[in-house]
């Protein structure tokens, strides 16, 4: 399982070669205390072969003394070094270790279970590609197991493990396995964790660690390892949006000058072209200069200069893009804030934000809402105290160059300090949203579901009735897609089938409504997510006068399509994706609209220079660039047969 190979003895060049190109595998472990987060990563290290003799030597003397584990060699002390750790059992700080295998390198965090640490654990997660959320067997999902789960869905690590650990104090019982993995799916059916994977194991005795365990012959799948070693993490990368912060200018003689800093996103190469923010200046890359020698290609996350072409003014905390590729630029933005301080936050005070490669004064504005981890329930508040978490809204003293957190974790992220004690109070993640100041946040004023107001008035003709007359039960069906994927054709066709059927039905179209309802909209994010609500009430309105409503919106944020689901109703509301390759949608444009949001004149055009995010579970998926519009008309209309809603 190590990286042990002949190439050593004989070439070490080739082995240290081969040992550089393994792709590295950032992760962390975390969970509740005593869930055996140190101890899993001490039997990674021990079973793979990872310890040296003198230092396995120590640690089992160290055993002997302490006596945690009867004077059997105890794996958590390979992490928990510090004396607090080992005379309370609990790990305090964040421990990172390194290991390597035949197929990859890792960094391992190992964080804290205790809440007063929540903090560290953060830290860790920040940087990670994969989590390891470990369960005591005995007692399940617990609240800082909820409490992490959160801040990993938050920080957007992608992969998560859920490790249910000392199945031997359990007899190895495969009905407590599955009841804890029914229990966390309900839990985390609400977060964004896209890939999910559960794995029985024993840290203390290595079941199912790195090799399989014979104790547990119900569980078909991988062991720990073998996962770490063949999770697919090359598509989480974004190398799409070049970002590359300036971070110093680099002038050793007359004859150079060079911008130093890390790649936060996407690809480079010498010859292409570069705009400068916020000056908006445009130059060609002449060279990338590293260490080793010029580069044909640099991408993230790797440190390089780059030299210009053009002699042109950039300093720190600038930052160089494409010109048909801008991040969003503005001094106020929406963001997630988990609060790290001791002392509260205090709404109005001057922080300081330190955003990629420069920081600013500014202050938090408004507390919008603090979040229940337990039950995600957002609730007000005046401030956050420590360890909670909540959205707020910021304000700087000077405009800063971002993208969403979702789609860029560098430069999505940020922290906030203390002006006086320079410590790190908070970390915030900025989300897909353009705030204005002007217009309330409409979605956050309404109930969760907007039918269960007490404020309805009960009609004198029941659903049941309507249902009787019209023969078909009301529902809407959402069709969602990029500009130029086919989505309002589809709807006109539909309607039109349906209506030769015999059926009440009627169509709304997200451009239609700008015309009369929602004329003063423009196309922000607020203003798109504000036109699907005024739509969903519209929807919900004819749904209650028993009629099928087909409606077709741009809709993309999978955030707002669920409260608009809640506003009409889960049990009569559908999503259909309409997934159009974009290649198709370019060439349907017959506005330019792909093409001035390439240019950079369109700031907020999904697909292009603002986020699309995909229906997680849509009812149906068409594809309007291989199907024609009445093939698809017809799969959604075989959809609602299949469901009940028409005979």
């Amino acid at each position: 399982m190590s990286h042990q190979s002949d190439l050593i003895a004989t070439d070490i060049d080739a082995y240290l070669k081969q040992h550089e190109r393994k792709q590295l595998l950032r992760f962390i472990t975390c969970g509740s205390v005593d869930d055996g987060k140190s101890t899993l990563i001490g039997r990674l290290l021990y079973d793979s072969k990872m310890l040296y003799e003198d230092h396995l030597t120590q640690l089992e003397a160290d055993s002997v003394k302490l006596g945690t584990t009867g004077g059997k060699f105890d794996p958590a002390l390979v992490t928990d070094g510090l004396k607090a750790e080992r005379e309370q059992g609990i790990t305090i700080d964040v421990a990172y270790r390194y290991f390597s295998t035949a197929k990859r390198k890792f960094i391992i965090a190992d964080t804290p279970g205790h809440e007063q640490y929540t903090r560290n654990m953060a830290t860790g997660a920040s940087s990670a590609d994969l989590a390891v959320i470990l369960i005591d067997a005995r007692h399940g999902v617990l609240t800082q197991t909820r409490r992490h789960s959160f801040i990993v869905s938050l920080l957007g690590i992608r992969h998560v493990v859920l490790a249910i650990n000392k199945m031997d104090l359990v007899e190895f019982s495969e009905q407590r396995f599955n009841q804890i993995c029914d229990d966390y799916r309900g839990f985390a059916a609400r977060l964004d964790l896209p890939d999910l994977h559960f794995i029985p194991i024993s840290a203390l005795n290595g079941d199912n660690v790195v090799d399989l365990s014979d104790q547990m012959p119900w569980y078909r799948g991988a062991t720990l390892m073998s996962f770490l070693e063949s999770v697919y993490i090359d598509s989480d990368r974004n190398l799409r949006d070049f970002r590359f912060p300036v971070q110093l200018v680099n002038r050793p003689n007359l004859d150079f000058r060079g911008f130093c800093g890390t790649i936060a996103s996407g690809t480079i190469r010498p010859g292409e072209e570069v705009m400068v923010l916020p000056s908006r200046q445009t130059s060609r890359v002449k060279e990338i200069v590293t260490f080793d020698g010029p580069l044909d290609e640099a991408f993230a996350p790797l440190a390089v200069t780059l030299t210009l072409e053009d002699e042109i003014d950039a300093s720190r905390g600038d930052m160089l893009v494409r010109a048909g590729n801008l991040p969003r630029s503005a001094d106020t933005f929406d963001a997630m804030l988990v609060w790290m301080n001791q002392d509260a936050m205090v709404p109005g005070k001057t922080y300081l934000f330190k955003h990629t490669t420069q920081t600013l004064p500014g202050s938090i504005e408004t507390l919008a809402y603090r979040i229940d981890v337990n039950t995600l329930h957002r609730s007000p508040a005046p401030n956050l105290e420590l360890n909670e978490i909540g959205r707020v809204r910021v304000s700087l003293n000077a405009p800063i160059h971002f993208d969403p957190y979702r789609s860029n974790r560098t430069t999505g992220a940020f922290v906030v300090i203390d002006r006086l004690n320079n410590a790190t109070v908070a970390a915030g993640m900025i989300l897909d949203r353009e705030p204005d100041p002007a217009r309330r946040a409409v979605w956050d004023d309404e109930p969760t579901d907007s039918r269960d107001s007490e404020l309805l008035e009960t009609s004198q003709v029941s659903s049941e009735e309507r249902r009787s007359r019209f023969g078909q039960k009301a529902v809407t069906v959402l069709l969602t897609g990029l500009t130029g994927s086919g989505k309002t054709a589809i709807a006109v066709a539909i309607e039109r089938k349906l209506f030769d059927a015999g059926r009440a039905v009627t169509r709304i179209d997200g451009e239609q409504l700008r015309r009369g309802l929602s004329s003063e909209l423009g196309y922000s994010v607020e203003d798109r997510s504000e036109n699907l609500r005024r739509g969903a009430h519209l929807a919900s309105a004819l749904n209650d006068g028993g009629l099928i409503c087909v409606a077709s919106f741009v809709a993309p944020s999978e955030a707002v399509r669920q409260r608009v689901g809640n506003t009409i109703g889960p049990d009569r509301f559908l999503v259909v994706h309409v997934a159009t390759p974009i290649e198709v949608c370019r060439a349907r444009d017959t506005k330019g609209q792909y093409a001035k949001a390439d240019a950079g004149e369109l700031t907020q055009f999904p697909g292009v220079t603002a986020i699309y995010e995909p229906p997680t579970e849509p009812a149906l998926v068409l594809d309007a660039g291989s199907a024609s519009i009445d093939a698809c008309a017809d799969s959604v209309i075989e959809l609602l047969r299949e469901r009940q809603f028409i005979r």
